[in-house]
């Protein structure tokens, strides 16, 4: 008799991949690509052709002739799923490199957030947005009567704190530029 394995589907993926035991992680990937039209969409086109989610996304030339881009993709899966992405990116024809900084050891990841707050008038709330913004290193780049525009540069998790605690002290517009990515120490891609 022959044990089957026991699979779920992952929530919105047109396969099953994950085993009940997979945990799911989150990596972040730099591809290193031909900057030309088209490249990015058969970027995302291999994600959203096999179901992989994307949660931050980012792209722009890194050479000194504009001949190539850099894309920092940050995505979640099991193990299995991760190294799929890895190998599918890698064999995609525009693309020089892929590296997933996750698996090749510590590096920096930040965001840019413009995170615009609005109280009422001489509220408390106004102080207090000034005084968290303080805290975390957010600059107001703009201000009226009813509200402020901060911008808070910082790791992923550091910008959600912030949001989170301004979205108690009014009502809250987000803008956020999604992960951009960098290997510590002197190695180069």
């Amino acid at each position: 008799m022959t044990k089957k394995k026991n699979t779920q589907q992952q929530p919105g993926a047109a396969y099953n991949f994950m085993d009940i035991g997979d945990r799911e992680e989150r990596h972040t990937f730099a591809v290193l690509v031909a900057n030309e039209p088209g490249v990015l969409a058969r970027v995302i086109g291999l994600f959203s052709g096999r179901g992989y989610n994307i949660e931050s996304l980012t792209v722009a030339a890194v050479s000194e002739d504009d001949s190539m881009s850099r894309i920092t993709v940050v995505t979640t899966g099991t193990p299995m799923i991760i190294d799929q992405i890895r190998h599918q990116l890698d064999r995609l024809v525009p693309v020089y490199g892929v590296h997933d900084l996750t698996e090749e050891g510590p590096h920096v990841e930040r965001d840019l957030a413009l995170v615009k707050v609005i109280s009422k008038p001489r509220s408390h709330e106004r102080r207090e947005s000034l005084r968290i913004a303080e805290v975390f290193g957010a600059e107001p780049v703009d201000t009226t009567t009813h509200s402020f525009v901060f911008q808070m540069t910082g790791s992923p998790g550091k910008v959600d704190a912030f949001i989170d605690l301004m979205r108690e002290l009014g009502e809250v517009e987000i803008v956020r530029s999604g992960s951009v990515a960098m290997a510590r120490g002197a190695q180069a891609i």
